[in-house]
């Protein structure tokens, strides 16, 4: 199946965001295909963390479209985004450092009424994430660094997102559990959910993702199949800074 006959989960078109006088998003265009994995790439102040957080509502644009599933979302709040669909599992991890492994998670159910869906969802974040049922009572300050990024994006998962936004999930974690939680997105992916992760990690990413867009200062400087990204020796040394 080509990549343009695939349905649209999501459209981004002309984005433009403003801090003051910053100019975050100099009027970007995405495309998200259902069921793709989508990487945002980039340096430090590129404009990535902004674009996810645009999309979930917590940021509000000065200019262009968001649509999801063809419907606009670009003013609509964030809680209202998060019972549509939209998930996001949040740089720096985030979670209720006081509470338990289960108290974040029931936290992450919120938009959902059926308790029977909220059992069926624990049950699948805790088969991704065995640790974190050998943990559910453990206070989540007590957790290592991998395992609070396992609760962010299995908190984000409790909602049954349609699409979830993973902002820098490899920051500050050994390279096998990198490695590991990489290989869960993928899982992720294969039961049926559309993922757009946001990485400084090209290299790993690039690995799992079907489609890239590479942003520098507010602007997409590239976009394309991931493979083909992967093996561009252009991009690798121009905007990604690695050889």
């Amino acid at each position: 199946m080509t990549r343009n006959s695939k349905k649209t989960a999501l459209s981004v078109k002309n984005l433009v965001v403003r801090y003051g006088a910053i100019e975050a998003l100099k009027g970007i265009d995405i495309e998200v295909k259902e069921g793709e994995i989508v990487a945002l790439l980039g340096a430090n102040g590129a404009g990535k963390t902004t674009t996810l957080r645009t999309l979930s509502g917590l940021i509000e644009s000065a200019g262009g479209s968001i649509e999801y599933y063809d419907k606009e979302i670009s003013k609509v709040e964030p809680e209202k985004i998060a019972a549509m669909g939209i998930a996001q599992s949040p740089e720096g991890r985030q979670v209720f450092r006081d509470f338990t492994v289960e108290e974040n998670l029931k936290i992450g159910s919120f938009t959902l009424k059926d308790k029977k869906q909220i059992q069926k969802n624990f049950e699948t974040v805790y088969r991704y994430f065995p640790v974190l049922e050998e943990r559910k009572n453990q206070v989540s300050s007590t957790l290592s660094g991998g395992e609070q990024q396992m609760l962010a994006i299995a908190r984000a998962l409790m909602s049954s997102p349609k699409i979830l936004l993973l902002d820098e999930p490899s920051l500050g974690l050994a390279p096998l559990i990198v490695q590991g939680i990489m290989s869960i997105v993928e899982e992720i992916k294969a039961a049926g959910t559309t993922v757009i992760i946001v990485e400084q990690n090209a290299a790993q990413t690039l690995k799992i993702a079907d489609y890239a867009y590479v942003l520098e200062l507010g602007q997409i400087k590239m976009h394309g199949e991931a493979e083909k990204l992967m093996n561009d020796p252009q991009l690798i040394e121009a905007y990604l800074g690695a050889h």
